[in-house]
Protein backbone atom coordinates (compact mmCIF):
# COMPACT_ATOMS: atom_id res chain seq x y z
CA UNK A 1 0.00 0.00 0.00
CA UNK A 2 1.47 3.51 -0.99
CA UNK A 3 1.39 6.33 1.23
CA UNK A 4 -1.17 7.93 -0.73
CA UNK A 5 -3.42 5.11 0.23
CA UNK A 6 -2.85 4.87 3.42
CA UNK A 7 -3.38 8.10 4.35
CA UNK A 8 -6.49 7.81 2.71
CA UNK A 9 -7.62 4.83 4.69
CA UNK A 10 -6.78 6.96 7.47
CA UNK A 11 -8.78 9.73 6.86
CA UNK A 12 -11.95 7.32 5.95
CA UNK A 13 -11.24 5.55 9.58
CA UNK A 14 -11.38 9.65 11.10
CA UNK A 15 -13.80 10.70 9.05
CA UNK A 16 -16.24 7.49 9.84
CA UNK A 17 -15.27 7.78 13.79
CA UNK A 18 -16.15 11.12 13.68
CA UNK A 19 -19.80 10.37 12.47
CA UNK A 20 -20.04 7.85 14.77
CA UNK A 21 -19.68 9.86 17.38
CA UNK A 22 -21.83 12.65 16.15
CA UNK A 23 -24.46 10.27 15.81
CA UNK A 24 -23.70 9.05 19.29
CA UNK A 25 -23.76 12.45 21.09
CA UNK A 26 -27.44 12.94 18.94
CA UNK A 27 -28.85 9.64 20.45
CA UNK A 28 -27.83 11.28 23.91
CA UNK A 29 -28.95 14.12 23.49
CA UNK A 30 -31.83 14.56 21.06
CA UNK A 31 -33.15 10.67 21.28
CA UNK A 32 -33.05 9.80 24.79
CA UNK A 33 -34.76 5.71 24.47
CA UNK A 34 -33.96 4.92 28.47
CA UNK A 35 -33.01 2.03 29.61
CA UNK A 36 -34.42 1.06 33.16
CA UNK A 37 -32.76 -0.74 35.22
CA UNK A 38 -33.99 -4.81 35.90
CA UNK A 39 -32.46 -8.19 36.97
CA UNK A 40 -29.60 -8.69 34.51
CA UNK A 41 -28.78 -4.76 34.81
CA UNK A 42 -25.37 -3.61 36.90
CA UNK A 43 -26.74 0.24 36.72
CA UNK A 44 -28.89 1.37 39.30
CA UNK A 45 -30.73 4.73 37.26
CA UNK A 46 -31.78 4.60 33.51
CA UNK A 47 -29.71 5.67 30.95
CA UNK A 48 -29.99 6.06 27.33
CA UNK A 49 -29.42 3.21 25.08
CA UNK A 50 -29.64 2.46 21.32
CA UNK A 51 -26.49 4.46 20.71
CA UNK A 52 -25.81 1.15 18.51
CA UNK A 53 -27.35 3.28 16.10
CA UNK A 54 -24.66 5.14 15.41
CA UNK A 55 -22.36 1.59 14.90
CA UNK A 56 -25.02 0.61 12.57
CA UNK A 57 -25.04 4.35 10.79
CA UNK A 58 -21.11 4.55 10.51
CA UNK A 59 -20.89 1.15 9.31
CA UNK A 60 -23.36 1.53 6.48
CA UNK A 61 -21.54 4.25 5.31
CA UNK A 62 -18.16 2.97 4.96
CA UNK A 63 -20.45 -0.08 2.96
CA UNK A 64 -21.71 2.72 0.97
CA UNK A 65 -18.44 4.04 0.13
CA UNK A 66 -17.02 0.73 -0.71
CA UNK A 67 -19.99 0.34 -3.54
CA UNK A 68 -19.74 3.82 -5.04
CA UNK A 69 -15.91 3.88 -5.07
CA UNK A 70 -14.08 1.16 -4.12
CA UNK A 71 -14.21 -0.92 -7.39
CA UNK A 72 -11.48 -3.12 -6.56
CA UNK A 73 -12.46 -3.65 -2.99
CA UNK A 74 -16.08 -5.29 -3.91
CA UNK A 75 -17.02 -8.76 -3.76
CA UNK A 76 -19.53 -10.15 -6.23
CA UNK A 77 -22.34 -8.16 -5.96
CA UNK A 78 -24.88 -11.44 -4.76
CA UNK A 79 -22.46 -11.36 -1.84
CA UNK A 80 -22.11 -8.15 -1.07
CA UNK A 81 -26.05 -7.07 -0.83
CA UNK A 82 -26.78 -10.38 0.76
CA UNK A 83 -24.58 -9.34 3.53
CA UNK A 84 -26.32 -5.63 3.53
CA UNK A 85 -29.43 -6.92 3.45
CA UNK A 86 -29.41 -9.06 6.43
CA UNK A 87 -27.31 -6.76 8.27
CA UNK A 88 -29.95 -4.08 7.72
CA UNK A 89 -32.72 -6.74 8.77
CA UNK A 90 -30.86 -8.09 12.36
CA UNK A 91 -30.19 -4.08 13.05
CA UNK A 92 -34.11 -2.87 12.50
CA UNK A 93 -34.69 -6.30 13.96
CA UNK A 94 -32.99 -5.58 17.02
CA UNK A 95 -33.73 -1.59 17.52
CA UNK A 96 -37.39 -2.69 17.66
CA UNK A 97 -36.60 -5.07 20.39
CA UNK A 98 -35.11 -2.27 22.52
CA UNK A 99 -37.99 -0.23 21.84
CA UNK A 100 -41.14 -3.32 23.00
CA UNK A 101 -38.97 -5.58 24.22
CA UNK A 102 -40.02 -8.38 23.22
CA UNK A 103 -39.89 -12.10 24.25
CA UNK A 104 -36.87 -14.19 23.62
CA UNK A 105 -39.07 -16.31 21.21
CA UNK A 106 -39.26 -13.45 18.93
CA UNK A 107 -36.21 -12.27 19.46
CA UNK A 108 -34.57 -15.66 18.22
CA UNK A 109 -37.07 -15.87 15.34
CA UNK A 110 -36.24 -12.59 14.25
CA UNK A 111 -32.67 -13.66 14.28
CA UNK A 112 -33.01 -16.83 12.56
CA UNK A 113 -35.24 -14.92 9.80
CA UNK A 114 -32.28 -12.80 9.22
CA UNK A 115 -29.34 -16.01 9.26
CA UNK A 116 -31.96 -17.17 6.64
CA UNK A 117 -31.56 -14.12 4.16
CA UNK A 118 -27.46 -14.56 4.40
CA UNK A 119 -27.78 -18.46 3.71
CA UNK A 120 -30.16 -17.67 1.14
CA UNK A 121 -27.78 -15.04 -0.74
CA UNK A 122 -25.57 -18.59 -0.58
CA UNK A 123 -22.90 -16.95 2.20
CA UNK A 124 -21.77 -20.68 4.44
CA UNK A 125 -18.77 -21.96 5.58
CA UNK A 126 -17.81 -24.96 2.75
CA UNK A 127 -14.51 -26.39 4.42
CA UNK A 128 -12.78 -26.45 7.98
CA UNK A 129 -9.24 -27.33 8.35
CA UNK A 130 -9.59 -29.85 11.58
CA UNK A 131 -5.93 -32.03 13.52
CA UNK A 132 -4.84 -34.98 12.03
CA UNK A 133 -8.16 -34.62 9.44
CA UNK A 134 -7.21 -32.00 7.37
CA UNK A 135 -8.99 -29.75 5.48
CA UNK A 136 -12.64 -31.22 5.46
CA UNK A 137 -15.39 -30.49 2.96
CA UNK A 138 -18.81 -29.74 4.62
CA UNK A 139 -21.66 -29.83 2.03
CA UNK A 140 -25.03 -29.28 3.72
CA UNK A 141 -23.39 -29.43 6.92
CA UNK A 142 -21.62 -26.02 5.90
CA UNK A 143 -25.08 -24.10 6.00
CA UNK A 144 -25.97 -25.90 9.65
CA UNK A 145 -22.46 -24.49 11.14
CA UNK A 146 -22.72 -21.13 9.36
CA UNK A 147 -26.76 -21.09 11.02
CA UNK A 148 -25.25 -21.88 14.59
CA UNK A 149 -22.12 -19.71 14.11
CA UNK A 150 -24.12 -16.78 13.32
CA UNK A 151 -27.02 -17.12 15.47
CA UNK A 152 -24.46 -18.49 18.16
CA UNK A 153 -22.15 -15.50 18.02
CA UNK A 154 -25.46 -12.69 17.78
CA UNK A 155 -26.69 -13.73 20.93
CA UNK A 156 -22.97 -14.22 22.88
CA UNK A 157 -22.49 -10.39 21.98
CA UNK A 158 -25.48 -9.59 23.28
CA UNK A 159 -24.95 -11.56 26.43
CA UNK A 160 -21.40 -9.85 26.91
CA UNK A 161 -22.64 -6.19 26.55
CA UNK A 162 -23.75 -5.77 29.97
CA UNK A 163 -20.44 -3.87 31.47
CA UNK A 164 -19.65 -0.12 30.33
CA UNK A 165 -17.08 -0.01 27.74
CA UNK A 166 -16.76 -3.96 27.32
CA UNK A 167 -18.75 -4.81 24.03
CA UNK A 168 -17.32 -1.35 22.40
CA UNK A 169 -13.98 -1.64 23.18
CA UNK A 170 -13.92 -5.40 22.19
CA UNK A 171 -15.14 -5.04 18.82
CA UNK A 172 -12.50 -1.99 18.06
CA UNK A 173 -9.64 -4.84 19.38
CA UNK A 174 -11.10 -7.52 17.41
CA UNK A 175 -11.91 -5.27 14.25
CA UNK A 176 -8.28 -3.76 14.61
CA UNK A 177 -6.78 -7.47 14.24
CA UNK A 178 -8.75 -8.62 11.91
CA UNK A 179 -8.34 -5.59 9.39
CA UNK A 180 -4.78 -6.43 9.55
CA UNK A 181 -4.72 -10.04 9.03
CA UNK A 182 -7.08 -9.59 6.32
CA UNK A 183 -5.52 -6.44 4.70
CA UNK A 184 -1.78 -9.02 5.30
CA UNK A 185 -3.44 -11.35 3.60
CA UNK A 186 -4.60 -9.62 0.40
CA UNK A 187 -8.07 -8.23 1.35
CA UNK A 188 -9.68 -5.18 0.48
CA UNK A 189 -13.33 -5.42 0.93
CA UNK A 190 -12.89 -7.13 4.56
CA UNK A 191 -10.10 -5.09 5.45
CA UNK A 192 -12.11 -2.18 4.73
CA UNK A 193 -15.30 -3.30 6.22
CA UNK A 194 -13.37 -4.18 9.71
CA UNK A 195 -12.17 -0.71 9.97
CA UNK A 196 -15.25 0.45 9.00
CA UNK A 197 -17.02 -1.41 12.28
CA UNK A 198 -13.79 -0.32 14.25
CA UNK A 199 -14.55 3.34 13.76
CA UNK A 200 -18.54 2.97 14.46
CA UNK A 201 -17.66 1.07 17.37
CA UNK A 202 -14.44 3.94 18.64
CA UNK A 203 -17.02 6.32 17.96
CA UNK A 204 -19.74 5.17 20.25
CA UNK A 205 -17.21 4.20 22.71
CA UNK A 206 -16.03 8.13 23.76
CA UNK A 207 -19.46 7.86 25.24
CA UNK A 208 -19.63 4.24 26.85
CA UNK A 209 -16.70 4.49 28.40
CA UNK A 210 -16.78 3.94 32.30
CA UNK A 211 -18.87 5.68 33.99
CA UNK A 212 -21.42 5.36 30.53
CA UNK A 213 -23.54 8.06 29.89
CA UNK A 214 -24.91 6.04 26.83
CA UNK A 215 -25.37 2.06 26.27
CA UNK A 216 -25.76 0.45 22.87
CA UNK A 217 -28.72 -1.50 23.27
CA UNK A 218 -29.68 -4.90 21.01
CA UNK A 219 -29.55 -2.53 17.81
CA UNK A 220 -25.43 -2.26 18.36
CA UNK A 221 -24.65 -5.23 20.16
CA UNK A 222 -26.69 -8.18 18.73
CA UNK A 223 -25.72 -6.07 15.03
CA UNK A 224 -21.87 -6.51 16.22
CA UNK A 225 -21.77 -10.27 16.61
CA UNK A 226 -23.93 -10.82 13.40
CA UNK A 227 -21.89 -8.78 11.26
CA UNK A 228 -18.12 -10.09 12.78
CA UNK A 229 -19.57 -13.26 12.40
CA UNK A 230 -21.20 -12.71 8.30
CA UNK A 231 -17.37 -11.03 8.05
CA UNK A 232 -15.72 -14.32 9.40
CA UNK A 233 -17.46 -15.99 6.49
CA UNK A 234 -17.15 -13.91 3.82
CA UNK A 235 -13.53 -13.20 4.18
CA UNK A 236 -13.26 -17.48 4.09
CA UNK A 237 -14.61 -17.55 0.69
CA UNK A 238 -15.95 -14.34 -0.94
CA UNK A 239 -13.10 -12.20 -0.33
CA UNK A 240 -9.07 -11.74 -2.01
CA UNK A 241 -7.58 -12.82 1.35
CA UNK A 242 -9.41 -16.45 1.94
CA UNK A 243 -8.84 -16.03 5.68
CA UNK A 244 -8.88 -18.90 7.70
CA UNK A 245 -12.69 -19.18 9.44
CA UNK A 246 -11.22 -20.15 12.81
CA UNK A 247 -9.84 -16.04 12.87
CA UNK A 248 -12.38 -15.12 14.10
CA UNK A 249 -13.85 -17.45 16.61
CA UNK A 250 -10.56 -16.71 18.19
CA UNK A 251 -10.09 -13.04 18.25
CA UNK A 252 -13.64 -13.23 19.89
CA UNK A 253 -13.09 -16.60 22.19
CA UNK A 254 -13.21 -14.43 25.47
CA UNK A 255 -17.07 -13.50 24.60
CA UNK A 256 -17.21 -17.15 22.98
CA UNK A 257 -16.11 -19.32 26.20
CA UNK A 258 -17.77 -17.13 28.67
CA UNK A 259 -21.12 -17.16 26.51
CA UNK A 260 -21.19 -21.11 26.68
CA UNK A 261 -19.49 -22.05 30.08
CA UNK A 262 -22.65 -19.87 32.27
CA UNK A 263 -25.08 -21.60 29.29
CA UNK A 264 -24.21 -24.89 30.42
CA UNK A 265 -23.55 -24.27 33.81
CA UNK A 266 -26.66 -22.63 33.85
CA UNK A 267 -28.65 -25.79 32.43
CA UNK A 268 -26.83 -28.32 34.79
CA UNK A 269 -28.14 -26.15 37.67
CA UNK A 270 -31.54 -26.38 36.51
CA UNK A 271 -32.27 -22.83 36.25
CA UNK A 272 -33.83 -21.36 33.40
CA UNK A 273 -31.92 -20.39 30.81
CA UNK A 274 -34.68 -17.91 29.37
CA UNK A 275 -34.44 -15.91 32.20
CA UNK A 276 -32.53 -12.36 32.83
CA UNK A 277 -29.51 -13.29 35.24
CA UNK A 278 -26.24 -11.58 36.28
CA UNK A 279 -24.00 -14.48 36.41
CA UNK A 280 -21.80 -14.43 33.63
CA UNK A 281 -18.05 -14.75 34.72
CA UNK A 282 -17.40 -10.91 33.66
CA UNK A 283 -20.61 -10.16 35.48
CA UNK A 284 -19.41 -12.09 38.79
CA UNK A 285 -16.31 -9.92 38.87
CA UNK A 286 -17.98 -6.82 38.68
CA UNK A 287 -20.27 -8.29 41.67
CA UNK A 288 -17.81 -9.86 43.86
CA UNK A 289 -15.51 -6.33 44.02
CA UNK A 290 -14.52 -5.25 40.70
CA UNK A 291 -14.85 -2.07 38.95
CA UNK A 292 -16.29 -1.73 35.64
CA UNK A 293 -12.90 -0.10 33.80
CA UNK A 294 -11.33 -3.57 35.78
CA UNK A 295 -13.32 -6.14 33.67
CA UNK A 296 -13.46 -4.59 30.68
CA UNK A 297 -9.97 -3.65 31.20
CA UNK A 298 -9.50 -7.71 32.00
CA UNK A 299 -11.40 -8.61 28.87
CA UNK A 300 -9.13 -6.45 26.41
CA UNK A 301 -6.39 -7.87 27.34
CA UNK A 302 -7.79 -11.22 26.93
CA UNK A 303 -9.08 -10.33 23.58
CA UNK A 304 -5.53 -8.33 22.54
CA UNK A 305 -3.44 -11.89 23.40
CA UNK A 306 -6.04 -13.92 21.01
CA UNK A 307 -5.08 -11.43 18.15
CA UNK A 308 -1.46 -11.92 18.64
CA UNK A 309 -1.59 -15.62 19.06
CA UNK A 310 -4.49 -15.05 15.46
CA UNK A 311 -1.88 -13.14 13.54
CA UNK A 312 0.49 -16.43 14.37
CA UNK A 313 -2.07 -18.67 13.26
CA UNK A 314 -2.78 -17.93 9.79
CA UNK A 315 1.00 -18.40 9.61
CA UNK A 316 0.62 -22.33 10.26
CA UNK A 317 -0.54 -25.06 8.32
CA UNK A 318 -4.42 -25.24 8.23
CA UNK A 319 -4.53 -28.71 10.00
CA UNK A 320 -2.74 -27.14 13.58
CA UNK A 321 -4.58 -23.81 13.49
CA UNK A 322 -6.82 -25.58 15.88
CA UNK A 323 -4.18 -25.61 18.73
CA UNK A 324 -4.28 -21.91 18.93
CA UNK A 325 -7.50 -22.03 21.01
CA UNK A 326 -5.87 -24.98 23.77
CA UNK A 327 -3.44 -22.17 25.38
CA UNK A 328 -6.30 -19.73 26.14
CA UNK A 329 -8.72 -22.75 26.95
CA UNK A 330 -6.79 -24.01 29.75
CA UNK A 331 -6.58 -20.05 30.73
CA UNK A 332 -10.36 -19.81 31.05
CA UNK A 333 -10.74 -22.95 32.86
CA UNK A 334 -8.81 -21.93 35.20
CA UNK A 335 -10.26 -19.01 35.07
CA UNK A 336 -13.91 -19.89 35.69
CA UNK A 337 -13.06 -22.17 38.57
CA UNK A 338 -11.56 -19.44 40.28
CA UNK A 339 -14.55 -17.16 39.43
CA UNK A 340 -17.24 -19.49 40.44
CA UNK A 341 -15.41 -20.36 43.43
CA UNK A 342 -15.11 -16.50 44.75
CA UNK A 343 -18.72 -16.22 43.15
CA UNK A 344 -19.83 -19.10 45.65
CA UNK A 345 -17.83 -17.56 48.75
CA UNK A 346 -19.95 -14.43 48.36
CA UNK A 347 -23.15 -16.55 47.85
CA UNK A 348 -24.13 -15.05 44.18
CA UNK A 349 -23.89 -18.62 42.65
CA UNK A 350 -25.48 -21.96 44.13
Amino acid sequence: MGAASLLTHILLVSVLTGLSAAMTWLMLHRVQIMDHPNARSSHASPVPRSGGIAIVGTFLAGILAIYLFGDQAQIAQKYFFGFVISALCIAFISFYDDITSQSHIVRLSAQTAAVVVVLAFGMAVDELSLPWLGAIRLGWLGYVISFIWIVGLTNAYNFMDGMDGLAAGVAVIACAFFAYITFQQGSLFVYIASYTLLAGALGFLIFNLPPARIFMGDVGSAFLGFVLAVMAIVAVRYDQSHTSFLVMPLLLFNFIYDTAFTFFRRLRNGEKITEAHRTHLYQLCNRFGWSHAQVSLSQYGMCMAQGFAAIWMVQVPGEYRAFAFFPFLILYVVYSVIVIRKARQAGLVP
